[in-house]
C-alpha cells in the first residue's frame, strides 16, 4: 500500500520550495548546503519525505527564515478550513515568486493596479476559448 502524503508534510514542502526559489538557491545548492540529495529535496518539496526537526533547522538557517513560518497556513491545510487556495498553493504556481518580485519593482501604485486588472482579463478571455486555443 502507498503512503500518504500527509497535508502537513506538503505545506512544510511548499513553503522550503517558495523559500528557496525566493532566495534564488538551487535544489543542488540547498542539498548541498544541509547535507541531503537533490532528489532529497524533491521529496521534501513534494511533501513525499518528511522533514526532520534537526534537518528543519538546517534549512532553516540556509533560507534565512524563522523555523516557523514553514509551518504558515497549517491549520486550513490540515483541517481543510480554507475557503480557497491558501497562499502558499498559490505561490507554488509557476512564475508566481518572479512575478511578485517584479511587481514590488515597479515605481507607481497606478502600474501595480493595472497588472492584476490585466491578469484577470487574460485569464477570463483563456476562460471563454478554451484550454485547447494554441495562442496560450
Amino acid at each position: 500500500m502507498a503512503k500518504m502524503i500527509d497535508s502537513v508534510d506538503k505545506l512544510v514542502g511548499q513553503n522550503i520550495r517558495i523559500f528557496r526559489t525566493v532566495k534564488g538557491i538551487s535544489q543542488t545548492e540547498l542539498g548541498n548546503a544541509v547535507g541531503v540529495t537533490v532528489q532529497q529535496i524533491q521529496k521534501y518539496e513534494n511533501g513525499a519525505n518528511r522533514v526532520g526537526s534537526s534537518r528543519l533547522f538546517k534549512l532553516a538557517e540556509v533560507l534565512q527564515v524563522p523555523i516557523g513560518r514553514f509551518f504558515d497556513n497549517a491549520a486550513a491545510a490540515s483541517d481543510g478550513s480554507a475557503a480557497g487556495p491558501v497562499v502558499t498553493d498559490l505561490l507554488n504556481s509557476p512564475y508566481a515568486v518572479q512575478m511578485l518580485k517584479a511587481f514590488a519593482r515597479l515605481p507607481s501604485d497606478s502600474m501595480r493596479r493595472s497588472l492584476p486588472d490585466r491578469c484577470v482579463a487574460t485569464a477570463h478571455a483563456y476562460e471563454r476559448m478554451g484550454s485547447s486555443d494554441p495562442r496560450f
